[in-house]
């Protein structure tokens, strides 16, 4: 069996295909929250490939939709679906769309295309679990430029009045969106003292440190009476060495030989 660490690097591999074959897509913020998902799921989400709709099972919402080739990944990886579809992202009338379609794809919880909202639905999912007595456990991740949206401090500011200490925030803070950096474009700073004055817990990680995000999420589960934010500090386009905190990588595609230099680097992280 391997490792986690051979199982993310396979995944960044994945990524940066699946990308390469689309002509089309976003390397930066796959490879940067890809740690984040490969521990989540290997070891702390309730779920079963074979029966993505059991009632009981935990959900992810992929906030930062565009992220999705990382999620497919991910899937992929534990039997959701063939591992050959990911060849086929964003070809025409494939089920790997550009955003995350769950109608059409095993796996998937929310439509996430338009930013902020996220938040919300997931709040939502926990809300109704409370609600039905279930104990299922509901994480969202998001980017940290997604939290400039205004509706991202509403459910926030909701999740607390409601005690949700089934809802866990994992922010996806590569400092990278569009238009430039996060900083520069609208700061968010000081993000944990923010969380925390609206009533959350809340913790600052590497986000690449597997052990680190391992101890977060077991302690996130652990907390009673109020959501958990898990603020992770990652680095926009991890493991390829030229596209590491570089914001022309946001929404680009690798050529032929761009795809070469990724996959060594990632060979020989």
């Amino acid at each position: 069996m391997p490792n986690l660490d051979e199982v993310v690097r396979e995944l960044r591999s994945d990524i940066i295909r699946s990308i390469a074959v689309a002509g089309s897509g976003h390397p930066g913020g796959s490879l940067s929250v890809i740690d984040i998902l490969a521990i989540l799921y290997a070891h702390h989400l309730r779920h079963d490939p074979q029966k993505p709709d059991w009632p009981d099972r935990d959900r992810v919402v992929l906030a930062k939709g565009h992220a999705c080739p990382a999620l497919y990944a991910v899937l992929a990886h534990h039997g959701y679906f063939p591992k050959e579809w990911l060849s086929t992202l964003r070809q025409l009338g494939s089920a790997l769309q550009g955003h995350p379609d769950r109608k059409r794809l095993p796996g998937i919880e929310a439509a996430t295309g338009s930013l902020g909202q996220g938040l919300s639905i997931g709040l939502g999912m926990a809300l109704a679990a409370k609600m039905d007595h279930k104990d299922s456990r509901v994480w969202v991740i998001a980017g940290d430029g997604e939290l400039q949206e205004g509706q991202v401090w509403e459910a926030a500011m909701a999740a607390p009045k409601f005690k949700l200490d089934n809802l866990t925030l994992i922010v996806d803070a590569n400092n990278g969106q569009i238009d430039g950096p996060v900083a520069e474009v609208m700061p968010l700073e000081p993000l944990q003292k923010k969380f925390e004055s609206f009533g959350w817990e809340t913790t600052a990680i590497d986000g690449h440190d597997l052990a680190a995000i391992e101890a977060a999420m077991s302690s996130a589960k652990k907390v009673l009476d109020r959501p958990q934010a898990i603020l992770a500090k990652t680095i926009k386009g991890k493991g390829v060495s030229f596209m590491e905190n570089n914001i022309a990588w946001h929404g680009r595609a690798p050529n032929r030989e761009e795809t070469e230099r990724a996959l060594k680097d990632i060979l020989n992280a």
